[in-house]
């Protein structure tokens, strides 16, 4: 199996380092990056972990054409960076090739095949123009959702604080031989790879978390442990959570978790900075739209109202507009 990790950050290197420490022979991983962590990986990919740390020097590149074609493509970019790879994708696919969707928030793909007046539906806010949807044909995509905590030290440089899953799913909700063939090799790398036939409503469980503590972190610089502990924070935090559990209902998810379990999880993770407060500190733009803005949109379009959800994203908004440093 030929696997490429398109962009190896945080999420997608640790991924695919945990894949060439493996060393599995009828595996073969590609890891694709750009500048200094490109760079750095060339000489070797060092993993920080309290589960041992570890150095591997896996094939890397920063011209996905000279890949090939792959049986997985792992898509390790951040959602509004999607509509800029996408484009280039097209000659790592095959008749066959699966392409992973791994990024936070609502996916492009999610209202394809869901059935009923939002069939087909389109958030403008995920997917501008569609160009994401037209450069990778919905037979292709595979849904997943990671649960560990990584961030980039230094170039060439991952650490792992803690978690291991990678959960997969497929968008018509079946538990496909293709799923069970992707999740093979990862298992045999130490992650734990369930695979759940409602993705969608998982999907919405992850997002309760992010669509509240990722901007509130990036505008407050607060860890998880933090904002669950500060009084009137945890208290906007809660808000935007009911309000996206609306959404949700309105969509006909009931999500199996309650907002006080949800802050529960978020406290043990203990003091973690968000992956958007991360981008935040790095330099780089917020992943806004597909976690903030997608809730925002789908209020307005169902007739939910999400004032609370509203005004922070517009804040957080405001806070990665004026970042002239943040490369776009």
């Amino acid at each position: 199996m030929k696997i490429v990790i398109a962009g190896a950050g945080a999420v997608g290197g640790y991924i695919g380092a945990r894949l060439a420490r493996a060393a599995q022979p009828d595996v073969d991983v590609v890891l694709f990056a750009r500048g200094p962590h490109l760079q750095a990986m060339e000489r070797g990919l060092r993993v920080i972990s309290p589960d041992g740390d570890f150095e591997v020097h896996p094939a890397v590149t920063g011209d996905l054409a000279s890949i090939g074609p792959a049986d997985v493509v792992f898509l390790g970019v951040k959602a509004h960076s999607l509509t800029a790879l996408v484009p280039k994708l097209k000659p790592l696919f095959g008749p066959a090739t699966i392409v992973v969707s791994m990024q936070n928030g609502i996916p492009w793909w999610f209202f394809h095949g869901i059935g009923g007046a939002l069939d087909g539906f389109r958030l403008d806010r995920v997917d501008p123009g569609g160009v994401i949807a037209s450069a990778i044909e919905p037979r292709r995509v595979v849904g997943s959702l990671t649960y560990f905590a990584t961030d980039i030290v230094e170039p060439g440089v991952i650490r792992h604080t803690e978690g291991n899953k990678i959960s997969f799913g497929e968008p018509d909700g079946s538990k496909s031989e293709r799923l069970r063939a992707i999740a093979e090799p990862l298992i045999a790398a130490g992650f734990r790879c369930p695979i759940n036939a409602r993705f969608r409503h998982e999907i919405w469980v992850k997002l309760l978390g992010n669509v509240a503590f990722n901007p509130i972190s990036a505008l407050t610089r607060g860890t998880l442990e933090e904002l669950v502990r500060h009084p009137e924070a945890s208290l906007t935090i809660r808000a935007i959570m009911a309000e996206t559990e609306a959404v949700a209902a309105r969509l006909g998810i009931e999500l199996p978790i309650s907002i006080d379990q949800r802050m529960a999880g978020a406290a043990k993770v203990g003091a973690h900075k968000t992956s958007m407060l991360q981008d935040l500190e790095a330099g780089r733009p917020l992943e806004l739209e597909a976690v903030v803005g997608a809730v925002v949109e789908l209020g307005d379009k169902l007739g939910v109202p999400v004032p609370t959800t509203r005004t922070v994203y517009a804040c957080a908004k405001m806070l990665d507009d004026k970042r002239p440093e943040a490369k776009r």
